[in-house]
């Protein structure tokens, strides 16, 4: 009998120096859907997204920017999703983080593969060159991942005091589990890194990264739906939950209503991913939640939100470790024995 599965979509900043050679090594027989994608990155001049895994070395400046990284994490992501094993699972909902919205939608058949393939690249390009401002994270939750009183009430302070200041700009850009992601100016992102306590590697700016979904972004929404067609976009094969924890059911919207979210609220406003799991989880009730590759970093968010909530009575980090270890909840397709779970 088949286990029913939500599908998680990774994020920009999931193609790592660890993940260098991630097609190669896990999808040489799929390598036509990498083939399409170097034909349009060729056509505009950009390099191909099999040079950019197929590289000797992982250079920051050259993977980590929007214009090549976004791209190359769809490929990844969507090549995953293709090997995963649909005489075993039967997938009932996508959702993702951020980027990964994008790729919701091409799983979800709301775009099609050429499709998301353009959006992506359009949109990575775009924000290279016109994002401003940065991001930075910083961790709510305690060592047995669940939510700190104390740290929850810091962030609203924080909110409230640069509120009230005329010569910064700092927003919430995402809800990442057991984490905020801060969008800010570069004065934001200055007073950020002095205003938040120094906890282990945190706080941490995110490397070629804008202040996305925030309005520090308010000139990007017109631009993107100058550059993408509502054309492009469908009435979807599965349901998809976006960074409101709205679900998208099949053939039951407007792709005119859909097209506005993606291009507009999505791109300048909070993204919440930890409600989006959470609904996606009570909505759906999976009996697994696969995360698509590349990388590793979207599992211990998807279980923190999932923590969150005390789905199926998850209570911390310790709980959840020991479930992992009798009968996996989150199937990561970054982990190569997770990953044997999941693809044919």
């Amino acid at each position: 009998m088949k286990e029913t599965a939500l599908v998680v979509c990774p994020g920009r900043g999931t193609y790592n120096a660890p993940e260098l050679g991630y097609l190669k090594t896990n999808h040489a027989d799929r390598w036509a859907m990498v083939e399409q994608l170097d034909a349009l990155r060729r056509s505009l001049g950009q390099i191909p997204i099999s040079e950019l895994d197929g590289a000797g070395k992982y250079a920051p400046s050259v993977h980590m920017t929007g214009d090549n990284a976004s791209l190359l994490i769809y490929a990844c992501a969507l090549a995953d999703f293709a090997a995963i094993d649909r005489e075993r699972y039967d997938i009932v909902a996508v959702t993702g983080n951020s980027m990964g919205w994008y790729l919701a939608l091409a799983c979800a058949g709301i775009l099609d593969f050429e499709g998301g393939a353009r959006l992506v690249n359009t949109m990575g390009g775009m924000m290279h060159q016109h994002g401003v401002g940065g991001q930075i994270v910083w961790p709510i939750v305690d060592a047995d991942w669940n939510i700190d009183p104390e740290k929850e009430n810091l962030i609203r302070e924080i909110c409230k005091e640069s509120s009230s200041s005329s010569d910064m700009e700092v927003h919430i850009s995402i809800h990442l589990g057991g984490m905020v992601v801060f969008a800010a100016d570069d004065k934001g992102l200055k007073w950020l890194s002095e205003r938040l306590p120094k906890d282990d590697r945190f706080p941490m700016r995110l490397m070629h990264h804008a202040a996305f979904h925030s309005p520090l972004l308010d000139h990007i929404p017109q631009m993107a739906r100058a550059a993408n067609p509502l054309a492009d976009f469908g009435s979807g094969t599965l349901s998809a939950v976006d960074g409101q924890g709205r679900v998208w059911s099949p053939r039951a919207f407007d792709p005119a209503a859909i097209y506005d979210y993606t291009l507009g609220a999505q791109l300048n406003r909070t993204y919440d991913f930890t409600r989006a799991v959470q609904v996606a989880a009570a909505e759906f009730a999976p009996d697994k939640i696969i995360v698509l590759g590349p990388g590793t970093t979207l599992g211990a968010p998807t279980a923190q939100a999932l923590i969150a909530s005390q789905w199926r009575g998850l209570s911390g980090k310790a709980d959840f470790q020991a479930r992992q270890s009798e009968n996996p909840v989150i199937l990561s397709m970054g982990i190569a024995e997770q990953r044997a779970q999941v693809v044919r």
